[in-house]
């Protein structure tokens, strides 16, 4: 029994990494697209940021920000709906992949 607990809970694990690696099906699948654009670069509103080609750093810092409510100004809001979506690894994850989107 122990065993097979251990084996789930690393295949869980293992899973949730592959998932963290992949930026773009992060990027679709946590409704990035819905709010940013496909590409990053053209936003629903004209008042939410291109984040597109952002460096990673810095979208990792307003991403982690707004999750925490550090960030509760302007449009965090919005964005505040749909950080329960994503853990620390895939927004490091989605940080990287925007920062490597064409503006």
């Amino acid at each position: 029994m122990i065993k097979m607990t251990v084996l789930a809970a690393a295949t869980l694990l293992v899973a949730g990494q592959a998932m963290a690696n992949d930026g773009a099906k992060l990027y679709a699948d946590r409704t990035c697209n819905a709010c940013h654009g496909p590409a990053g670069n053209k936003p629903l509103m004209p008042d939410y940021p291109k984040i597109a080609g952002q460096n990673a750093k810095y979208i990792e810092k307003q991403m982690q920000d707004i999750k925490s409510g550090a960030r509760a100004n302007g449009n965090s809001a919005a964005m505040k709906g749909v950080m329960h979506l994503v853990n620390d690894a895939e927004i490091k994850t989605l940080a990287e992949y925007v920062s490597k989107l064409k503006p």
